[in-house]
């Protein structure tokens, strides 16, 4: 969906709005939420419902590396494993039957750069 639940721009981390839906999902035993609307760079740890680190449990990518300019961070979450808030580019997945995987691609003359890959549950 567009906006994050959670996000390290948030002065508290969290939009409450999307509470419900993230707990929904997380208990339907989703994988992986790709976000935008934040203008930067984040991909989370697998979390829980309440969002604590748990495996398994439900990822949140945020890639707001499109737009015309780049947001800041304004704390740093727990579960934010990766950060990134001055390079554009886009974010390339791969979904298998058992796992999936992710690359942030760059546009040319950046240099960041993220990827991974994790079995599903």
């Amino acid at each position: 969906w567009h906006q994050p639940l959670w996000s390290s721009r948030y002065e508290d981390g969290r939009d409450e709005f999307y509470a419900a839906l993230w707990k929904l999902l997380h208990d339907a035993g989703a994988e992986l939420v790709v976000n935008g609307h934040i203008h930067n760079y984040e991909r989370f740890a697998e979390m829980n419902a309440e969002g604590k680190a748990a495996s398994p449990g439900l990822r949140e990518i945020v890639v707001g590396t499109g737009g015309v300019n780049h947001d800041g961070y304004v704390t740093r979450l727990s579960t934010s494993e990766v950060r990134n808030a001055d390079t554009y580019g886009v974010l390339k997945l791969n979904l298998s039957p058992g796992s999936y995987s992710w690359q942030f691609i760059p546009v040319p003359g950046e240099t960041f750069t993220d990827s991974g890959t994790t079995q599903c549950h």
